[in-house]
């Protein structure tokens, strides 16, 4: 059981994204399960390595788990906020880069790849923050740096996979 608590944070946080879907956004109800799976998000790895329970199928899990956050964050934040169209292009861009990185790298490492490097988790934390300072800094100046820091990690994720860097 010890072996399966990163496992079972990750699947909390799999239930919560689910959960924000039912919650009116900007809510007490939306903040709380949105603090509580970004708080699982950055306990659940380092449980995982402390407790030698780190596995493939945990850092897959994770990625499936991070995917729908932000996914469930999108489906909520987007019908509410004013997002600019150069944000909307710059994001696509990225996606696209995201997209070939996954193809590419399930190619090269005949599984789906889950590179959790410095710049991904920078990636994270912003657009984990980025909600919770809308209400007192605009999308304008804070999208720009998001974007910035999430092009460079989708740039590295590529290096790494054409240069063999699987396991970073």
């Amino acid at each position: 059981m010890k072996k399966q608590i990163a496992n079972i944070i990750t699947a909390c946080r799999i239930l919560g994204s689910i959960g924000l879907l039912f919650c009116p956004v900007f809510s007490a109800c939306f903040y709380g399960l949105y603090i509580f799976c970004g708080l699982t998000d950055m306990v659940d790895g380092t449980i995982a390595r402390k407790t030698g329970a780190a596995s493939s199928f945990g850092a897959r899990l994770d990625t499936v788990a991070d995917f729908l956050f932000v996914i469930a964050s999108f489906v909520k934040l987007a019908p509410v906020i004013r997002i600019p169209v150069w944000i909307w292009v710059w994001a696509a861009v990225i996606a696209v880069v995201k997209l070939v990185n996954l193809v590419w790298g399930s190619t090269q490492m005949k599984q789906m790849p889950s590179l959790h490097t410095i710049a991904n988790k920078a990636t994270g934390l912003c657009l984990f923050l980025l909600p919770l300072t809308m209400s007192f800094v605009d999308l304008r100046y804070t999208a720009p740096v998001v974007c910035a820091i999430a092009t460079i990690a989708a740039i590295q994720e590529g290096y790494y996979i054409a240069t063999g860097h699987h396991k970073v």
